[in-house]
């Protein structure tokens, strides 16, 4: 049981950030799933059930075997239907962009059979939110997000991101992916068009997640703690859900962790209850032992690679976190102009280009084979305009 706020302070810090030698890079990519047909039609499970065969995760159906792909990358599902194909760390590049490639093809291939593929951008373009499956976490976080707005239930449902998950290394890295966040999802901006309708934000996917719940949502504050930092975070977001052996899992309103320690519900929670917590905040950077950057929308087809490599070179020492930092410093903090106007805005669209350019610099002089290069440079150059 955790009985003092200080404890759960303390036990947060020592989890979720682990410093040492960055070695491991991975990546979680999220699609929409449309029928090849008609993309505007909605996915029956059962069709999606059938076209995951074994890979189905026990969200979709329970008892399920949910193995992995060929190269080990799961398979699960998002609340709407929307696939999301999480790998194995790798030590290299070359050796992510093989995996990932493999696993990927191997999902279209078993979509394609039932004339299902996926889509390839931040939120789903053709439908409104609907929801496929029903858990208890489901519901808890459908009916806690409903109090605030709509934008939970798009999130849940027509969203889809490209996170990319690299070892927590030096304190410097947590600063420098805040600060590449706003030219980041600036150049990668794709999301503009959704349910049939122009939104007029180059991220309608990441407005989407900064109008939610800003407890859960919003960057963690800059600090020189960041394990601090994210401590307090947490626990001062809101309940979504609690885990009930009977009945909803729906969180009282307007009840953080802190209360729940404090004994707003009656009962200490227990670190367990404090990981499932955890599991429920969004913030842009997430650390999780590792670093889970959150901020980007899905691309389509092998374009996912580019932010993987540019984050990588981006982060690969402390005299290009430093340059990373004063090229990112007019714009610092911009998250939802960023979202807004994309690369529109020309500040924005000077340190896009400045950190990407800098990102090739870095990668070339690492040797990446000049075919993932040149991936790079496609996937980062070929994006939707944002006044489109």
């Amino acid at each position: 049981m955790i009985c003092a706020i200080e404890q759960a302070e303390g036990y947060i810090a020592s989890i979720c950030f682990k410093t040492g030698p960055p070695e491991t890079v991975g990546v979680e990519l999220e699609y929409t799933v449309h029928a090849s047909a008609n993309p505007t039609t909605y996915i029956d499970p059962d069709r999606m059930c059938q076209a995951l065969g074994d890979h189905a995760p026990p969200t979709l159906r329970p008892g399920a075997a949910s193995l992995p792909l060929r190269h080990g990358s799961a398979v699960t599902l998002e609340p709407g239907g929307q696939v999301e194909l999480s790998t194995l760390p790798q030590r290299s590049l070359t050796a992510l962009h093989e995996a990932v490639g493999a696993d990927l093809a191997e999902l279209s291939e078993r979509l394609g059979r039932a004339g299902l593929e996926l889509g390839g951008t931040g939120i789903d373009p053709h439908r409104p939110p609907r929801r496929m499956l029903r858990t208890p976490r489901y519901d808890a976080m459908a009916a806690t997000f409903a109090r605030r707005n709509d934008a939970g239930r798009t999130m849940m449902c027509s969203t889809a991101g490209l996170q990319v998950c690299l070892d927590a290394g030096p304190p410097s890295r947590w600063a420098a992916l805040h600060d590449l966040g706003p030219p980041l999802i600036a150049l990668f901006a794709n999301s503009r068009h959704h349910a049939g309708h122009d939104t007029g934000w180059a991220s309608a996917r990441m407005r989407t997640w900064l109008a939610m719940d800003p407890s859960r949502t919003r960057p963690v504050p800059d600090g020189d703690d960041p394990a601090l930092r994210w401590a307090r975070y947490a626990m001062d977001a809101q309940l979504l859900c609690v885990r009930r052996d009977d009945g909803p899992w729906t969180a009282p309103a307007g009840v953080t962790f802190a209360d729940w320690v404090d004994g707003a519900l009656g009962h200490p929670p227990t670190y367990a209850d404090l990981d499932y917590h955890l599991s429920t905040l969004f913030p842009p950077v997430r650390p999780r032992g590792y670093l889970e950057v959150r901020y980007l929308d899905t691309l389509r087809g092998a374009d996912w690679f580019a932010p993987a490599a540019i984050l990588t070179a981006l982060l690969a020492d402390e005299p290009t976190i430093d340059r990373v930092r004063e090229l990112c410093a007019p714009v610092a903090g911009q998250w939802a102009l960023a979202a807004r106007l994309g690369t529109a805005d020309p500040a924005l669209a000077r340190a896009a280009a400045a950190v990407r350019d800098l990102a090739l610099d870095r990668l070339t002089g690492q040797h990446l084979p000049a075919a993932l290069l040149q991936d790079v440079i496609e996937g980062s150059t070929r994006n939707e305009p944002t006044g489109a």
